[in-house]
């Protein structure tokens, strides 16, 4: 039963990444209209159901859980779940727990997400500009985050900053954000901006900066030097030779990355999508619910869901059009 997960082009899954809630305190632009409807909370899966779900696939092998929404840290009494699952670091069946948050309630949580057993996290900031950054997330206040990144560094968090790579809101601020990466101690990765969901006015090709020429922008400054290094990831990385610095580069769009995803991802609802980039998911929920004394009926969905994964996304902007765009919303996947 417990023998690991491999899909169908021999790929081992050890990395999944929990939404936790679809809903969040900002209302990026490239992720989410501004007047979002969010599921009915009897629709979430209880904080209960999540440590079975996720547990179920430690039993599977899977080594690296990431927890994601929307915001993973708006939802009421999350720090309980990730108290429940120190016990799997403490096993050693867990290489590592960790979270993407927008930074807002970092503040408030970091001293106890250290406590869980939390040792890194990634903070979603696209701009040191606070007016900028007012107009991006719409709802969000810049200064609120920084303090929550400091308390993260102060409890002992590593902090890696993620930035969508945005045409014409950026774009002037890349060697900045880099600078104040490398002052801070903080790695930080680039993100092509992907096609996940209706975001109402906005227009995903005006947003869309490819990573191929924020690199070559980048090497106009420093040296870069290709890095074999892997997080478990997407990401590929290079090296700064003058700052030392690690940097990033997740470009579903420039150039797939498919060909080494070890990853699934299951949503507040208990969907399990085995792709971002493509429709296909399996129900998660019902053999969970339906089953309360007996985790194997779960365990056999997980392993029938993933003899379906398949090779790769349809992401695809190369023709001036928006290619392979899902319905879902990113905050709904799982950001």
């Amino acid at each position: 039963m417990n023998t690991q997960l491999i899909d169908p082009f021999d790929r081992a899954i050890t990395y999944l990444r929990v939404s936790v809630t679809d809903r969040c305190d900002f209302r990026c632009v490239y992720c989410m209209s501004e007047h979002m409807t969010f599921l009915p909370k009897k629709e979430l899966l209880t904080l209960e159901e999540l440590d079975r779900m996720c547990s179920g696939f430690v039993r599977l092998g899977v080594r690296k859980l990431r927890i994601t929404g929307g915001e993973p840290l708006v939802r009421r009494d999350i720090m309980t779940f990730f108290r429940a699952m120190r016990r799997h670091i403490d096993a050693g069946d867990l290489d590592e727990l960790t979270l993407t948050t927008n930074g807002s309630q970092l503040e408030r949580f970091a001293r106890d997400l250290y406590d869980c057993g939390v040792r890194r996290v990634n903070v979603s900031l696209d701009t040191l500009d606070e007016t900028k950054f007012a107009d991006v997330t719409r709802w969000g206040r810049l200064p609120q985050v920084l303090r929550g990144i400091d308390a993260a560094r102060n409890a002992g968090l590593r902090v890696k900053i993620n930035t969508v790579a945005l045409k014409g809101f950026n774009e002037d601020e890349l060697f900045a954000l880099t600078e104040w990466c490398a002052a801070q101690d903080m790695d930080l990765t680039f993100i092509e901006v992907m096609p996940m969901g209706d975001i109402g006015n906005e227009e995903r090709l005006d947003q869309y900066w490819s990573l191929k020429d924020l690199r070559a922008r980048l090497a106009e400054r420093y040296t870069l030097t290709d890095s074999a290094e892997r997080s478990g990831g997407p990401a590929r990385y290079v090296r700064l030779m003058e700052t030392n610095q690690k940097i990033g580069f997740i470009t579903p769009l420039s150039h797939n990355f498919c060909e080494s995803c070890n990853r699934v991802r299951l949503t507040c609802t208990g969907e399990l999508y085995m792709c971002l980039g493509q429709e296909g998911r399996a129900d998660l929920r019902k053999p969970l619910r339906d089953n309360p004394g007996s985790d194997a009926p779960l365990i056999e969905a997980i392993r029938e869901a993933i003899t379906h994964k398949p090779k790769g996304h349809d992401f695809d902007y190369s023709r001036q059009v928006v290619g392979g765009k899902m319905s879902r919303h990113m905050s709904h996947t799982g950001g």
